[in-house]
């Protein structure tokens, strides 16, 4: 009888496991306990770790971003999330500065029960929207970022556009194409060109701008979209894939980061350099 061939590993394989939750069972507490209001989560053990620290969007409280932040410790990530200026005139600026000043307290602070501890060579920034454009000023003011990754991505003041430019680290632009907000030709797209270091810039076709957050605000009867199943699962298995390999050397989401997968291909024209060679 003849053998039944392997299947091989494909980008669509690499997207459901990085979709899903990952091994470690995580904790998520309140970062003001440490210093600064806000969240953070980690996994329940382990040392050494890489840290994320995630911006939020105009007006939107970092819970909104809860299940992605979790969804990343669950893979071996301590995220940690600033809630200050979520006013209609927060500082772009300041709100950097505490980006900046949430990864010290990761890095310097040991969390949990004293059994988890960041490495401070392996630390990253995201973010939704107004977070997204402040993590490129953030990275552009600190070279221990050594990866970014924006959602929606907003331009800034100072300008996320110029401050690009000055980043070497990789870089994972997610726009929406539905989204009329922060369109991506007016904001992702020209950041992603801008980008001193390697960039891949991904389109989520049937995106709106609120689609990466959860639950119900009152923001959405102001701002462009509603939380989305679909968009949130491609940010959850793009984000592990591309912080997994940029902060951590793991290289089961190669495949994923280097093709295309079904409602969010590549954008070759705002894409250079590899994220995963």
């Amino acid at each position: 009888m003849a053998r039944k061939a392997k299947k091989l590993p494909s980008a669509k394989h690499a997207f459901v496991e990085l979709s899903r939750r990952g091994p470690h069972d995580v904790l998520h507490g309140d970062l003001a306990l440490v210093g600064l209001p806000g969240i953070v989560c980690t996994p329940r053990t382990g040392t050494n770790l890489p840290a994320v620290v995630f911006g939020h969007g105009l007006l939107q409280p970092p819970r909104r971003y809860l299940a992605l932040m979790r969804h990343l410790a669950s893979w071996g990530i301590v995220v940690v999330s600033p809630a200050t200026h979520r006013g209609p005139l927060a500082s772009h600026r300041l709100y950097a500065e505490d980006m900046r000043t949430a990864l010290d307290i990761a890095a310097g602070v040991r969390l949990g029960d004293g059994r988890i501890s960041v490495d401070p060579t392996k630390l990253g920034a995201a973010g939704h929207a107004m977070g997204g454009g402040c993590a490129v000023l953030a990275a552009a003011e600190d070279p221990r970022i050594k990866a970014v990754a924006t959602l929606a991505a907003a331009e800034t003041l100072p300008s996320a556009l110029d401050a690009a430019a000055k980043v070497k680290a990789p870089a994972l632009h997610l726009a929406a194409g539905e989204d009329l907000l922060t369109p991506p030709v007016a904001n992702a797209e020209p950041i992603s060109r801008a980008w001193g270091g390697p960039v891949q810039m991904r389109t989520i076709k049937k995106a709106t701008h609120l689609g990466f957050t959860e639950g119900v605000h009152w923001t959405q009867l102001l701002l462009h979209g509603k939380p989305e199943y679909h968009t949130q699962r491609i940010a959850k298995g793009l984000l592990t894939a591309f912080f997994l390999r940029a902060l951590a050397n793991d290289r089961r989401g190669d495949l994923l980061l280097n093709e295309n997968i079904k409602g969010a291909t590549i954008d070759q024209v705002n894409t250079h350099g590899k994220l995963a060679a």
